[in-house]
């Protein structure tokens, strides 16, 4: 079968990643990463991490959420999109390339890969004389009607 829905991989992350990826352990930080590695959605809003955290009883302010997941990202722990739907969402970088759908009505992001759509890009790109390095492709989509 061609399109490949993907499936949620198990990110486990300890305060020793954290450490690798030259951030101290501290209590929000672990409290955002444990977040991001158990909600049922894998592409979360800092508004998203911050409700959860208040749901926990957790005390992060919303500007110390918007900073840690902005020290994730530097570190590679985390990749930032930004969709259409006008605010950037999170998600746990598994180093595994992978495009997204994003339904217009729901705001809902489903990851897909595609082997045939990624050799089309690389022949697309050497056609025209270059090396593909790297793409984002993201599809907006909306629910067929019944």
């Amino acid at each position: 079968m061609a399109w490949l829905v993907r499936r949620a991989k198990l990110l486990i992350m300890e305060p020793k990643d954290l450490k690798k990826a030259g951030l101290k352990a501290t209590l929000p930080r672990l409290r955002i990463l444990e977040i991001l590695q158990e909600s049922d959605s894998k592409h979360m809003s800092a508004e998203d991490v911050y409700k959860a955290l208040l749901s926990a009883g957790e005390d992060v302010g919303l500007a110390t959420v918007y900073r840690v997941l902005t020290q994730f990202e530097g570190a590679g722990l985390v990749s930032r999109h930004n969709f259409d739907s006008g605010h950037s969402v999170f998600e746990l970088d598994d180093d595994e390339h992978h495009d997204h759908m994003v339904c217009l009505q729901t705001d809902k992001v489903i990851e897909f890969h595609n082997e045939e759509i990624e050799e089309l890009q690389r022949k697309i790109a050497d056609k025209h004389g270059y090396e593909l390095i790297d793409h984002s492709l993201v599809l907006y989509v909306k629910p067929k009607p019944d």
